[in-house]
């Protein structure tokens, strides 16, 4: 499968401003794509370096074997067969729904324009929508309308900057799905910018997590949450604690809930001070349990309660129980650990 795109150790920003510096990432043909990470560490503007809306002041961004962008070269947009879908969706007002997703194919001739828009209108599901106006639809509804008219042109890539985060939490999960199944049928390379943890994992093949504009893991979501490459990704992907602990042996850290055993090795020397990731579902309850803890807060989840746990120590754990192990703040309950992957760091 080959590399529709590569990011050849870009460096770009804005306002004489680097933002992102020496970033490199290649992206199969077909694939899903999320650039993650926290509020102004680049990813959108990543993402506008891909379209052609920001200028690269070193190295060199390829499309489908040819360099669009560089210090020296820069391929306007409109000639990178790229579609875009914003944020605010970005419809024009005064064009209704045909109008608006002709527009970027506005030079082929009438009949074209309408068959190629009534096919997406029923891809998206708003094959009775097209005499309608923005201003007439619901959030969802325009959103669709953005997707079809980026859809339109055929582009070889899809680039999603942030474009459910207006919508309530359940429209932006089936959207979302439905978005995905929808350029993935058409085998369109997307890469979709967003901070919602949650979304990335339920419709990314692969993830880049971005801090400071440099690239810190581009694995899969559960490699990202089982396999952090460094501290920043273990302490930004989901939920846990580091627990502190000593090294006793390359598989074994000793900590103040014992020793904890894990399915790697590290070759730091022994007795290295460490700290041990541990995730809320690396903890279970158990009733015969010696280690037992406290409960200081809770949260509930639906199928699950978040626990907060205070060791001995003063230590505080995170716990994803059963919503059927209903206990209360101020209670005491026996835990074990059941870790398949043991997450170290130095301190």
């Amino acid at each position: 499968m080959s590399h529709i795109l590569e990011l050849n150790n870009i460096s770009c920003g804005y306002n004489g401003t680097t933002v992102v510096r020496d970033f490199s990432l290649r992206f199969r043909e077909g694939t899903f794509a999320c650039l993650l990470g926290p509020s102004g560490c680049g990813k959108s503007t990543i993402l506008r370096a891909i379209a052609g809306l920001e200028h690269v002041s070193a190295g060199a961004i390829v499309l489908d074997g040819q360099v669009v962008s560089s210090s020296s070269k820069m391929i306007a947009p409109e000639k990178r067969k790229l579609g875009m879908v914003f944020q605010d969706y970005a419809l024009f007002p005064h064009m209704n729904v045909m109008d608006n997703i002709c527009f970027g194919i506005r030079k082929k001739d009438k009949t074209t324009q309408k068959k190629i828009a009534d096919d997406l209108l029923d891809v998206v599901g708003l094959g009775d929508f097209s005499k309608r106006y923005p201003h007439e639809l619901s959030g969802g509804q325009q959103q669709r309308v953005a997707l079809a008219r980026a859809l339109a042109t055929d582009p070889k890539i899809i680039l999603l900057d942030e474009p459910f985060s207006n919508l309530d939490v359940e429209l932006r999960e089936r959207l979302s799905l439905e978005v995905r199944n929808i350029l993935k049928e058409r085998n369109i390379t997307t890469i979709l910018v967003t901070h919602d943890q949650s979304e990335a994992f339920a419709v990314s093949d692969m993830v880049a997590v971005i801090k400071d504009g440099q690239l810190q893991q581009w694995d899969t979501s559960y490699n990202l949450y089982h396999d952090p490459r460094n501290r920043f990704v273990a302490d930004f992907i989901g939920q846990g604690i580091f627990l502190p602990g000593v090294l006793k042996d390359p598989h074994r850290v000793s900590t103040e809930i014992g020793d904890i055993r894990g399915d790697r090795a590290y070759d730091w020397p022994v007795e290295t001070k460490v700290d041990v990731l541990i995730r809320p579902d690396d903890i279970k309850p158990k009733e015969d349990s010696p280690l037992k803890v406290k409960i200081v807060d809770r949260s509930f989840k639906g199928s699950e309660i978040l626990y907060t746990l205070a060791l001995p120590s003063g230590s505080n754990l995170l716990s994803a129980f059963p919503s059927h192990c209903d206990l209360q703040v101020g209670e005491t309950v026996g835990i074990d650990f059941d870790l398949h992957h043991l997450i170290a760091f130095q301190q």
